[in-house]
Protein backbone atom coordinates (compact mmCIF):
# COMPACT_ATOMS: atom_id res chain seq x y z
CA UNK A 1 0.00 0.00 0.00
CA UNK A 2 1.27 3.71 -0.78
CA UNK A 3 0.24 6.57 0.93
CA UNK A 4 -0.49 9.61 -1.68
CA UNK A 5 -0.39 13.41 0.07
CA UNK A 6 -2.46 14.90 -2.39
CA UNK A 7 -4.22 18.15 -3.41
CA UNK A 8 -6.26 18.33 -6.23
CA UNK A 9 -3.24 20.21 -8.51
CA UNK A 10 -1.52 19.29 -11.80
CA UNK A 11 1.47 17.93 -9.82
CA UNK A 12 -0.90 16.09 -7.39
CA UNK A 13 -2.75 14.78 -10.67
CA UNK A 14 0.30 13.06 -11.99
CA UNK A 15 1.02 10.78 -9.39
CA UNK A 16 -3.24 9.74 -8.71
CA UNK A 17 -3.23 9.06 -12.51
CA UNK A 18 0.24 7.09 -12.77
CA UNK A 19 -1.03 5.18 -9.52
CA UNK A 20 -4.31 4.56 -11.30
CA UNK A 21 -2.89 3.53 -14.55
CA UNK A 22 -0.09 1.06 -13.13
CA UNK A 23 -3.36 -0.11 -10.85
CA UNK A 24 -1.39 0.03 -7.52
CA UNK A 25 -3.34 0.17 -4.27
CA UNK A 26 -3.12 3.61 -2.85
CA UNK A 27 -4.21 5.64 0.21
CA UNK A 28 -5.08 9.45 -0.38
CA UNK A 29 -4.02 12.09 2.52
CA UNK A 30 -5.39 15.15 1.47
CA UNK A 31 -2.87 18.29 2.11
CA UNK A 32 -4.96 21.39 2.71
CA UNK A 33 -2.51 23.73 1.41
CA UNK A 34 -4.52 26.94 2.55
CA UNK A 35 -4.89 25.86 5.83
CA UNK A 36 -0.85 25.29 6.07
CA UNK A 37 -0.61 21.40 6.42
CA UNK A 38 2.24 21.33 4.04
CA UNK A 39 4.10 23.09 6.90
CA UNK A 40 3.20 20.73 10.01
CA UNK A 41 6.30 18.85 11.55
CA UNK A 42 5.43 15.61 10.43
CA UNK A 43 4.65 16.28 6.78
CA UNK A 44 8.24 18.20 6.65
CA UNK A 45 9.98 14.79 7.98
CA UNK A 46 8.81 13.48 4.46
CA UNK A 47 8.91 16.44 2.63
CA UNK A 48 11.53 19.11 3.45
CA UNK A 49 10.47 21.28 0.44
CA UNK A 50 6.92 21.72 2.54
CA UNK A 51 5.29 20.80 -1.14
CA UNK A 52 3.14 17.74 -2.04
CA UNK A 53 3.14 15.27 -3.53
CA UNK A 54 4.42 12.51 -1.79
CA UNK A 55 4.20 9.13 -0.85
CA UNK A 56 4.80 6.82 1.11
CA UNK A 57 5.49 2.95 0.39
CA UNK A 58 4.92 1.07 3.08
CA UNK A 59 6.21 -2.25 1.02
CA UNK A 60 9.72 -0.75 0.78
CA UNK A 61 11.17 -0.60 4.09
CA UNK A 62 14.72 1.59 4.78
CA UNK A 63 15.98 0.92 8.81
CA UNK A 64 12.12 -0.05 9.78
CA UNK A 65 11.05 2.55 8.13
CA UNK A 66 8.40 2.66 5.38
CA UNK A 67 10.27 4.59 2.15
CA UNK A 68 9.06 8.28 1.37
CA UNK A 69 9.70 10.25 -1.88
CA UNK A 70 8.81 14.32 -2.62
CA UNK A 71 9.03 15.60 -6.13
CA UNK A 72 6.78 14.38 -8.37
CA UNK A 73 9.63 13.45 -11.43
CA UNK A 74 11.17 11.55 -8.36
CA UNK A 75 7.82 9.60 -7.99
CA UNK A 76 6.99 9.12 -11.07
CA UNK A 77 10.32 7.46 -12.05
CA UNK A 78 9.93 5.23 -9.24
CA UNK A 79 6.55 4.04 -9.39
CA UNK A 80 7.44 3.66 -13.08
CA UNK A 81 10.43 1.47 -11.95
CA UNK A 82 8.47 -0.38 -9.35
CA UNK A 83 5.61 -1.68 -11.35
CA UNK A 84 7.95 -1.72 -14.52
CA UNK A 85 5.42 -0.11 -16.75
CA UNK A 86 5.82 3.53 -18.68
CA UNK A 87 9.15 4.09 -17.84
CA UNK A 88 11.63 1.89 -20.35
CA UNK A 89 14.98 1.57 -18.80
CA UNK A 90 16.69 0.37 -22.46
CA UNK A 91 18.72 3.26 -24.00
CA UNK A 92 17.81 5.29 -25.78
CA UNK A 93 14.42 5.15 -24.93
CA UNK A 94 14.88 5.54 -20.99
CA UNK A 95 16.56 8.87 -22.48
CA UNK A 96 14.10 10.54 -24.64
CA UNK A 97 11.30 10.02 -21.52
CA UNK A 98 14.01 11.50 -19.18
CA UNK A 99 14.58 14.51 -21.59
CA UNK A 100 10.88 15.29 -21.48
CA UNK A 101 10.29 14.62 -17.73
CA UNK A 102 12.29 17.00 -17.20
CA UNK A 103 11.51 19.46 -19.95
CA UNK A 104 8.00 19.25 -17.96
CA UNK A 105 9.28 19.88 -14.25
CA UNK A 106 11.47 22.16 -15.37
CA UNK A 107 9.44 23.90 -17.65
CA UNK A 108 6.25 23.47 -18.38
CA UNK A 109 5.12 23.43 -15.22
CA UNK A 110 6.65 26.49 -13.40
CA UNK A 111 5.88 28.03 -16.33
CA UNK A 112 1.81 27.15 -16.12
CA UNK A 113 1.93 27.33 -12.56
CA UNK A 114 2.85 30.84 -12.84
CA UNK A 115 0.08 31.54 -15.11
CA UNK A 116 -2.42 29.63 -12.94
CA UNK A 117 -1.14 32.27 -10.19
CA UNK A 118 -1.53 34.91 -11.96
CA UNK A 119 -4.89 34.01 -13.44
CA UNK A 120 -6.16 32.85 -10.15
CA UNK A 121 -4.63 34.43 -7.49
CA UNK A 122 -2.96 37.55 -7.90
CA UNK A 123 -6.22 39.18 -8.58
CA UNK A 124 -6.49 39.02 -4.60
CA UNK A 125 -3.52 41.32 -4.24
CA UNK A 126 -3.02 45.19 -5.17
CA UNK A 127 -0.78 46.16 -7.94
CA UNK A 128 -0.93 45.88 -11.95
CA UNK A 129 0.04 42.32 -12.43
CA UNK A 130 -0.36 42.90 -16.57
CA UNK A 131 3.26 42.63 -17.41
CA UNK A 132 4.15 39.37 -15.35
CA UNK A 133 0.75 37.69 -16.79
CA UNK A 134 1.66 38.48 -20.05
CA UNK A 135 5.00 37.25 -19.69
CA UNK A 136 4.47 33.80 -18.30
CA UNK A 137 1.57 33.24 -20.71
CA UNK A 138 3.98 33.81 -23.76
CA UNK A 139 5.90 31.24 -22.44
CA UNK A 140 3.23 28.87 -21.67
CA UNK A 141 2.41 29.00 -25.65
CA UNK A 142 5.88 29.12 -26.68
CA UNK A 143 6.27 25.61 -24.55
CA UNK A 144 3.01 24.61 -26.30
CA UNK A 145 4.44 25.35 -29.51
CA UNK A 146 7.44 23.05 -28.72
CA UNK A 147 5.17 19.85 -27.91
CA UNK A 148 3.11 20.61 -30.72
CA UNK A 149 6.51 20.52 -33.11
CA UNK A 150 7.46 17.04 -31.76
CA UNK A 151 3.79 15.86 -31.51
CA UNK A 152 3.92 16.14 -35.13
CA UNK A 153 6.57 13.72 -35.74
CA UNK A 154 5.59 10.93 -32.89
CA UNK A 155 2.44 10.12 -31.27
CA UNK A 156 3.52 10.65 -27.60
CA UNK A 157 6.05 12.60 -26.39
CA UNK A 158 9.04 10.08 -25.97
CA UNK A 159 7.48 8.10 -28.74
CA UNK A 160 5.57 5.88 -26.39
CA UNK A 161 2.91 6.70 -23.91
CA UNK A 162 4.95 7.10 -20.61
CA UNK A 163 5.60 8.86 -17.63
CA UNK A 164 6.41 12.20 -19.60
CA UNK A 165 3.20 12.69 -20.99
CA UNK A 166 1.51 11.73 -17.71
CA UNK A 167 3.61 14.74 -16.32
CA UNK A 168 2.92 16.91 -18.68
CA UNK A 169 -1.12 16.32 -19.09
CA UNK A 170 -2.06 18.06 -16.10
CA UNK A 171 -0.62 21.57 -16.96
CA UNK A 172 -2.78 21.64 -20.12
CA UNK A 173 -5.74 20.78 -18.83
CA UNK A 174 -6.37 24.23 -17.81
CA UNK A 175 -5.56 25.80 -21.45
CA UNK A 176 -9.15 27.34 -21.33
CA UNK A 177 -8.65 28.89 -18.20
CA UNK A 178 -5.03 30.20 -19.47
CA UNK A 179 -7.12 32.05 -22.70
CA UNK A 180 -5.65 29.22 -24.88
CA UNK A 181 -7.30 28.23 -28.41
CA UNK A 182 -5.90 24.74 -28.31
CA UNK A 183 -6.95 24.22 -31.78
CA UNK A 184 -3.95 26.27 -33.12
CA UNK A 185 -1.48 23.38 -31.51
CA UNK A 186 -3.29 20.91 -33.57
CA UNK A 187 -0.88 18.05 -32.24
CA UNK A 188 -1.01 19.04 -28.81
CA UNK A 189 -4.98 18.85 -29.59
CA UNK A 190 -4.90 15.15 -30.76
CA UNK A 191 -2.39 13.96 -27.80
CA UNK A 192 -4.82 15.59 -25.46
CA UNK A 193 -7.90 14.20 -26.44
CA UNK A 194 -6.18 11.10 -26.45
CA UNK A 195 -4.18 11.27 -23.25
CA UNK A 196 -8.22 12.25 -21.84
CA UNK A 197 -9.69 9.29 -23.29
CA UNK A 198 -7.94 6.75 -21.20
CA UNK A 199 -9.88 5.81 -17.82
CA UNK A 200 -6.74 5.60 -15.28
CA UNK A 201 -6.39 9.45 -16.36
CA UNK A 202 -9.87 10.41 -15.71
CA UNK A 203 -10.08 8.06 -12.69
CA UNK A 204 -6.97 9.89 -11.52
CA UNK A 205 -8.47 13.26 -12.20
CA UNK A 206 -11.10 13.01 -10.27
CA UNK A 207 -9.21 12.04 -7.05
CA UNK A 208 -10.54 15.14 -4.63
CA UNK A 209 -11.89 16.80 -7.07
CA UNK A 210 -14.68 18.36 -4.86
CA UNK A 211 -11.90 20.02 -3.07
CA UNK A 212 -10.46 22.09 -6.08
CA UNK A 213 -11.71 25.99 -5.59
CA UNK A 214 -9.20 27.81 -8.24
CA UNK A 215 -8.42 30.44 -5.85
CA UNK A 216 -12.28 31.13 -5.63
CA UNK A 217 -13.65 31.46 -1.83
CA UNK A 218 -10.26 31.52 -0.21
CA UNK A 219 -9.59 33.02 2.84
CA UNK A 220 -6.71 36.05 3.04
CA UNK A 221 -5.27 34.07 5.90
CA UNK A 222 -4.62 31.03 3.14
CA UNK A 223 -3.33 33.66 0.85
CA UNK A 224 -1.00 34.70 2.93
CA UNK A 225 -0.04 30.91 4.33
CA UNK A 226 0.37 29.84 0.21
CA UNK A 227 2.12 33.10 -1.42
CA UNK A 228 3.36 35.20 1.72
CA UNK A 229 5.88 32.49 3.10
CA UNK A 230 9.86 33.41 3.13
CA UNK A 231 12.40 30.88 4.96
CA UNK A 232 12.08 32.79 8.46
CA UNK A 233 8.01 32.53 8.44
CA UNK A 234 8.31 28.77 7.61
CA UNK A 235 10.49 28.13 10.67
CA UNK A 236 8.02 30.17 12.74
CA UNK A 237 4.98 27.92 11.34
CA UNK A 238 6.54 24.59 11.37
CA UNK A 239 7.41 25.66 15.36
CA UNK A 240 4.39 26.73 15.75
CA UNK A 241 2.66 23.54 14.75
CA UNK A 242 4.81 21.35 16.76
CA UNK A 243 3.45 22.93 20.38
Amino acid sequence: MIDLYYAPTPNGWKISIMLEECEIDYKVITVNLGKGDQFKPDFLKISPNNRMPVIVDHEHMIDDQPLSIFESGAILMYLGEKAGKFFPQESPYKERVLEWLFWQVGGLGPMAGQVSHFVNYAPNFPGDHTYSEKRYKNEYDRLLGVMDNVLNEREYLAGNYSIADMASFPWITAYKRYEVDLDSFSNVRRWFDDIKSRPAVRKGIEVGKEKRNFGKGITKEGLKTMFSQDSKSIAEMAKDKNK
